[in-house]
């Protein structure tokens, strides 16, 4: 089902987006973007209440505004909560009804909100898995997978590469066996600890933890950190990074496959689920197109780029006919 069924394309006011008929509310410090080409529509969820959430990071405000827009398009009175920090205090929210819709990842799903330790390779299956699991267990509804996977990776600069031949994470163990100095890393405050993050490659990969130089800092300074190669050799990132590309930083391959898949998809508040199926309907052909590729590039116009996530988001929806535009 396409949400371009519903739209009939009303010619914008003076430019400005169309946003305030349908009942837009804002509570975030981004403001969703006015401006020629505004997106307009024919009322389907005409007047349901909807909050969305998202985490606090590029992609996932990204992702926020694409439910925003879309569900916006379709009539509903939206209320936006994007920029929560944290994965667990998203969750919270969801879990007490505070947010009603919000992309996530199903390995985030499966590892952190269901208590998992071993991830399941199929990443149709682990969507599934999470799926029936959540729904009995906490009345949470999984919906609508995007073929994108934003799992873990660690990186390094192409001159680091190609000067020490690390290609693989067996590469990077059997260098800090070997020099642990030559492979200094900097990793994010979430990744240092968590199970699906470095504790857990360090035992899948024999890396001896207490050898490891490593630093923690701030998930955005890793990027740049790791190209210079100067305060850490290697990084962990987010492999959809749009700033792995412009830096020219190399993916080292998970050869012994330890990383959980992180397909992106909806996960919906049970209660408002039920009460409103089609919500999925419309955001299937939106997830549908979320490629690695496509979700990398949107990550790189805002955080290269220097564009509000609302805009980008704005545009890819108007550029891939799923709104359409004054």
């Amino acid at each position: 089902m396409r949400i371009t069924r519903w739209l009939r394309g009303f010619a914008p006011v003076a430019g400005v987006l169309l946003l305030a008929s349908c009942g837009l509310q804002s509570g975030s410090s981004v403001p969703l973007p006015v401006g020629p080409g505004s997106i307009v529509a024919v009322p389907a969820l005409d007047g349901v209440a909807v909050t969305v959430g998202s985490k606090d990071f590029t992609e996932a405000n990204i992702l926020g505004y694409l439910i925003e827009f879309a569900l916006t398009a379709a009539g509903a009175n939206v209320r936006d909560l994007t920029n929560i920090q944290g994965s667990n205090s998203l969750r919270d929210a969801q879990l007490h009804g505070q947010v009603d819709i919000a992309y996530d990842y199903t390995g985030t799903g499966w590892i952190n909100y269901l208590g998992n330790e071993t991830p399941e390779p199929d990443e149709v299956r682990q969507f599934e898995l999470v799926r029936d699991a959540d729904r009995a267990e906490h009345d949470m509804v999984w919906a609508a997978m995007a073929p994108m996977n934003n799992t873990y990776a660690l990186v390094a600069s192409r001159r680091t590469a190609e000067e020490t031949g690390v290609r693989t994470l067996s590469d990077y163990a059997a260098l800090i066996a070997k020099d642990p100095a030559a492979a200094a890393t900097c990793v994010g405050t979430e990744f240092n600890v968590r199970q699906d993050g470095y504790p857990g490659m360090a035992r899948k990969y024999g890396i001896d933890v207490s050898a490891v130089r490593k630093q923690i800092v701030q998930d955005a300074l890793v990027y740049q950190a790791t190209a210079d190669a100067e305060q850490c050799r290697f990084g962990s990132v987010a492999a959809t990074d749009g700033r792995i590309p412009a830096l020219d930083l190399v993916l080292l391959e998970d050869d012994r496959g330890f990383f959980p898949k992180y397909n992106a998809a909806l996960v919906m508040h049970g209660p408002f689920a039920d009460a409103h199926p089609e919500v999925a309907s419309i955001m299937a052909p939106i997830s549908a197109r979320l490629t690695n590729a496509v979700i990398t590039e949107l990550n790189r116009q805002v955080d290269i780029g220097g564009r509000e996530p609302a805009d980008v988001a704005r545009d890819w929806m108007v550029a891939e006919g799923l709104v359409t535009a004054g």
